[in-house]
């Protein structure tokens, strides 16, 4: 394949979760930079710099090659205005294919500009449901799926997902976890920061939280209750509390930051800004327990081995329910308590690492679109 043959490809990042993703894809294709000319496109969903621009230092990425500037906004302003700045791009370089990963608004915004440009669209970490539709996340993944050339799975239960909405078996291909690509492959320079031990933390005697769902963080009563389960039932145990610009400012308008440590020392929740990739999973892998709403550190914990309790109704990664160390708790305080006592008493768990999860995931995609998939 020449020069002008090459397959041009546009891969999207929009918010925070998606760089863990994409960075492995730039890295695979970097070894076919003869069959491939790849565009890095930043939307700008997630503009703040601990939330953003550290993460491509910290995963080794190139500065994109073109940043959309998005910003925040209201669901429907942030998709409109992507869909808005992405389509002169798409006009300008014409790819053959645009890679979109994960569920964020940037997700669906720029694979329907695309898939109506006539561009092929390719979905990494297709086929996850939570099936609570109350839930953005969920509404971005159904329908980016729905219209997706291509889609790439990280379990047979999102191949059996897929399959069962009507999906051609052609277009589903299992190829693992690119997030889990990126951990194993970034894990050795996280535990060279010590930053939980800069911290004055040991080993397996704090805890780390995340909050971000609006369910979680946007009513005053339910974040109160989860605040009060989680200090009754750790006893005092230090948190690590990296908090998202969005619920750090919740938390502000409800009166509740007098909940809050000021001395992580001292135990309790200790707030603090967002951390870098590599800070953040130095803290994760040495927590004796990961409390969150997230659906990625779900996964990581899985591999790292550290108990997981998900603070939410339902969970759109049941395999790290089934093959890992996580636990569904709900949002109540009774759910909390009880899964916070079932982690204590587990000792010595050892959980089994999903199929493919093997830190190969974004070769077997980038070898499958250079052959033609």
């Amino acid at each position: 394949m020449n020069s002008i043959d090459r397959l041009r490809v546009v891969s999207i990042v929009g918010a925070r979760p998606n760089f863990m993703k994409v960075a492995p894809l730039v890295t695979a294709f970097q070894a076919h930079v003869r069959d491939v000319k790849h565009l890095l496109v930043h939307t700008g969903q997630h503009y703040d710099k601990r939330m953003s621009e550290s993460f491509f230092s910290d995963l080794g990425m190139p500065k994109p090659d073109i940043n959309l500037g998005i910003g925040s906004g209201s669901h429907a302003e942030q998709t409109g205005r992507v869909m808005m700045a992405i389509e002169p791009v798409l006009e300008a370089h014409r790819p053959d294919v645009m890679i979109v990963v994960g569920d964020v608004n940037s997700t669906i915004a720029c694979a329907l500009t695309a898939k109506k440009m006539g561009i092929r669209v390719v979905h990494v970490e297709a086929g996850l449901r939570s099936f609570d539709r109350t839930m953005p996340e969920e509404l971005n993944r159904l329908c980016t799926d729905s219209i997706s050339d291509l889609l790439f799975t990280t379990d047979h239960i999102a191949n059996e997902n897929l399959l069962r909405e009507g999906v051609d078996e052609s277009k589903i291909h299992f190829v693992g976890n690119v997030m889990i690509d990126s951990l194993m492959r970034h894990q050795p320079a996280a535990n060279d920061t010590k930053f939980a031990e800069s911290l004055g933390l040991k080993s397996k005697s704090y805890a780390s939280l995340t909050l971000h769902r609006p369910a979680n963080v946007d009513d005053r009563e339910n974040l109160v209750e989860i605040l009060d389960a989680l200090v009754d039932g750790l006893h005092g145990m230090p948190v690590v509390f990296p908090a998202h610009p969005r619920t750090r400012r919740q938390i502000t308008e409800f009166g509740l930051a007098d909940r809050f440590t000021s001395k992580l020392a001292e135990g309790g929740i200790w707030m603090t800004e967002p951390l870098g990739y590599l800070e953040f999973l130095d803290v994760n892998s040495r927590a004796r327990l990961v409390l969150t709403d997230s659906g990625g550190l779900q996964e990581e914990t899985t591999i790292l081995g550290v108990p997981c309790i998900t603070i939410r109704e339902n969970t759109e990664r049941p395999i790290t329910v089934t093959q890992g160390t996580n636990r569904l708790a709900g949002t109540s305080r009774q759910g909390i308590l009880k899964a916070i006592s079932e982690v204590f008493a587990s000792d010595g768990q050892v959980s089994a690492r999903p199929e493919k999860w093997d830190g190969q995931a974004a070769t077997r995609i980038v070898d499958l679109l250079c052959r033609g998939a």
